[in-house]
């Protein structure tokens, strides 16, 4: 038996469209099952307390409380790329509904790209997706370098260092793929976590950097932004930096710190009343105005927050898992 088998596409949209039909049952569902939550909802997070991760799942849980009608403790688990706390999420929580995992989908489905974990990746599914943050190319203030035209052109004449803040992140694989698309050559040196990655560029200890928006635009002026992976949803604040899909003729998934639920497959496979809802409190906590106002004071672009469900979960899941195969040897030792 092949025990670390891939999540494929094909089984992810089985999933999406088997959790849109319990969906679609919701309201008859929650009048039979109005016990659940019975107690508070267990969250694993795979990163340290008082990160952005958890900033964001305070700002959202905040919200989602008013709806689902019970508390969230939280428990964090850094260490690993994150690693550690989905083997703790697999191995020791039940799979019940009372145990979910708030993830950044896509660096920590790379690290499965890189070695695979002790636990099938289809025991596990995000479903609930709270925001999008792009990724971004920025230089310092003091860089010689003006666009993303001018890295592109001395990188085809040397190899160009660049910050992130790990291998197997998206914005990592962002700037691998602007380089197969123009010739430039470039050469990831992890440097540690985001502000680290923000003080390579601005002191000139690499050429540029790559990471997530949020953390650059929390720089500020010190650091000046040449391009989005994605969509720029907040314009000037990114120096209306250009589009990499469009500037460069790409067709590649947005690039993102995107941060979203999980729940073991167990649990919604033999608890659906109690996912769904899970999924329908969650969708209701998007269409409060007051969620926009409570993730700004903490810190966050509320343009980012974007409702996804298990198939938009799943898709990104699943490409950032294919592109992590595509560039594993260039990406390791995350």
């Amino acid at each position: 038996m092949i025990r670390n088998r891939l999540i494929t596409r094909r089984s992810l949209l089985q999933t999406g469209a088997a959790l849109s039909a319990t969906t679609l049952a919701a309201p008859g569902i929650l009048r039979a099952q109005d016990q659940y939550p019975a107690r508070n909802i267990q969250i694993v997070v795979p990163t340290a307390e008082g990160g952005g991760a958890d900033r964001n799942f305070r700002a959202f849980t905040q919200i989602w409380q008013k709806y689902l009608n019970t508390g969230f403790e939280p428990s964090y688990y850094p260490g690993a790329s994150g690693r550690v706390g989905y083997e703790v999420f697999m191995g020791r929580h039940d799979a019940d509904a009372y145990s979910l995992i708030f993830g950044n989908m896509g660096p920590e489905v790379l690290n499965w790209a890189m070695q695979m974990p002790d636990f099938s990746l289809d025991d596990y599914f995000y479903w609930g997706r709270v925001d999008v943050d792009p990724c971004v190319v920025f230089v310092g203030a003091e860089s010689p370098f003006q666009t993303i035209d001018d890295i592109v052109e001395e990188g085809k004449k040397r190899q160009l260092t660049v910050g992130t803040s790990r291998m197997a992140h998206p914005a990592s694989i962002g700037i691998l793929s602007i380089g197969d698309a123009t010739g430039a050559q470039f050469n990831l040196i992890p440097l540690a976590g985001g502000k680290g990655t923000v003080a390579g560029a601005v002191t000139g200890e690499v050429d540029f950097s790559v990471l997530t928006s949020g953390s650059v635009i929390a720089a500020g002026d010190a650091v000046r932004t040449l391009c989005v992976m994605g969509t720029n949803r907040v314009g000037e604040r990114l120096n209306n930096a250009p589009e990499m899909n469009a500037h460069f003729n790409l067709d590649l998934p947005e690039m993102l710190s995107s941060r979203a639920f999980a729940i073991h497959r167990k649990a919604a496979e033999d608890f659906p009343e109690r996912y769904a809802i899970l999924q329908e409190t969650f969708k209701q906590s998007f269409e409060d105005p007051e969620l926009a106002v409570v993730y700004e004071e903490s810190g966050g672009a509320p343009e980012y927050l974007s409702y996804g469900g298990p198939e938009e979960c799943g898709e990104f899941a699943a490409a950032m898992l294919e592109l992590g195969g595509k560039y594993k040897s260039l990406l390791s030792g995350a």
